[in-house]
Order: C-alpha cells, then sequence, then structure tokens
C-alpha cells in the first residue's frame, strides 16, 4: 500500500505538469482549479497536521514550529524571486516543494498501522492539491520562456523528492517520537499558510476573479468529506 500510495500522489505532480505544458489550460479553468486547491489545504492545515499536532506539543512549541515553517518558505521564496531569472512558476513549485516533504513525512507516516480509510482522506488532500498547482506552475514556467524539457524535468524531479519523503516517513520515522511527528506536521502548515497567502489565491484571483471564492469552497467541502470518511 505504502508504494500505491506514493506512486499515486507523486504521478499527480507529473500529470500536472504534462497537462499545463502539453493541453489545454485556459487562465479561467487554471484559476478555478488553483483556488479548489487552496480550499482543500485549508481543510488539510487545520484537520490534518495543526490538530492532531495539538495533542502532543504544547501551544507554545506548536506556534514556534508553524511560524518557522511559515519564516522557512516566505525567505526561500523572496530568495527565489531575487535571484531567478526565470522565476515564473517557480514559486509554485517551491510552495510545493516545502509544505510537501513534511506533508509526505506524515503521509508515510500516517501509513503505519493505519486504516485506509486514513490514508485514502490524507492522500486525497494531497492529490487534489499537487494536480492543479503543477499544472499552473508548468505553465507560467513555459509562459516566462523556459523549455518545455527542462520544466518538466524540474517538476518530475520534485515528484521524486516527495515520493522519497513519504516513503522515509515511513521506514525511518516508525520508531519517533510523537511530539517528533507533530513538529513534523506544523512545520508543514506553516509553509502551506505561507505558500497560500504569497502564491496560491493570488494567482487564482488573477486568473478567475469571481470563481475563486466559489472554487474555494467546494475545495473546502471536498477536502472536508475525505476527513470524515476518515472519521
Amino acid at each position: 500500500m505504502l508504494f500505491l500510495v506514493v506512486a499515486i500522489v507523486s504521478a499527480a505532480l507529473i500529470l500536472g505538469a504534462v497537462w499545463g505544458l502539453y493541453g489545454p489550460l485556459p487562465s479561467p479553468v487554471e484559476g478555478f482549479m488553483v483556488a479548489l486547491a487552496g480550499g482543500a489545504l485549508i481543510v488539510s492545515v487545520t484537520i490534518e497536521l495543526i490538530e492532531p499536532a495539538s495533542h502532543h506539543l504544547a501551544f507554545p512549541w506548536l506556534a514556534v514550529a508553524t511560524l518557522g515553517g511559515a519564516a522557512g518558505f516566505t525567505l526561500a521564496d523572496r530568495w527565489l524571486d531575487h535571484s531567478t531569472a526565470e522565476s515564473e512558476g517557480t514559486g509554485l513549485l517551491l510552495a510545493i516543494t516545502f509544505d510537501g516533504v513534511p506533508e509526505n513525512l506524515a503521509l508515510g507516516v500516517a501509513l503505519i498501522g493505519a486504516g485506509w480509510q486514513e490514508v485514502a482522506a490524507l492522500a486525497g488532500a494531497i492529490l487534489l492539491s499537487n494536480l492543479p498547482e503543477a499544472a499552473g506552475g508548468a505553465k507560467e514556467m513555459r509562459a516566462g520562456g523556459m523549455s518545455r524539457g527542462r520544466a518538466l524535468g524540474l517538476w518530475s524531479a520534485t515528484a521524486g523528492l516527495l515520493a522519497a519523503a513519504a516513503v522515509a516517513g515511513n521506514l525511518l520515522l516508525r520508531d519517533a517520537g510523537p511530539q517528533t511527528l507533530a513538529a513534523i506536521r506544523c512545520v508543514a502548515a506553516g509553509a502551506v499558510t505561507a505558500s497560500l497567502a504569497t502564491e496560491v489565491f493570488p494567482q487564482a484571483f488573477r486568473e478567475d476573479h469571481y470563481g475563486t471564492g466559489i472554487a474555494v469552497a467546494i475545495g473546502l467541502l471536498t477536502a472536508f468529506g475525505l476527513s470524515l470518511l476518515a472519521g
């Protein structure tokens, strides 16, 4: 089950990138999908990351880990904007990498002794967010002048990195304490929150102004429904 779940979640990045590079992706559709992914991530941050971590971390440490994840993403995003000429679309790539590594570590840990409902809920939320973000990011890379081959290579490498994180979470963190796992979840939550504010929602509104709010609500309800399935 470990490799099947990891393969499905990671393949969403590659399929999304292929769609953004080679398939039709009108701007309103792109914006709607990115907003939908953002809505799903709101639920993931609260229910699948922050809330479970709160059972094992005192609030001050929970806040430190969460703010650390947000600060780490923000600093890296700023550095990328100032140092990379071909920055179009790489912000979303960075967002997926920064929040995806700890998120996939958590996915790998969740697979340890978990039922299929819990695994399906977390994996579904990750897949739902990865597909449209990869499509939009790859499209922006191409629009910024990056070759299709290089863009697809970057997204494929990211998919491989996140797959390795999930496998590592499953194999290397079996004996980790609950506080360590809780801290990992909080770092992921902070990175996700920062990426929503600086990358995901601004892009969605640029592409699909008035549909953004509806898409966010749909994504939120979809992810919440998956969380009820896990319950």
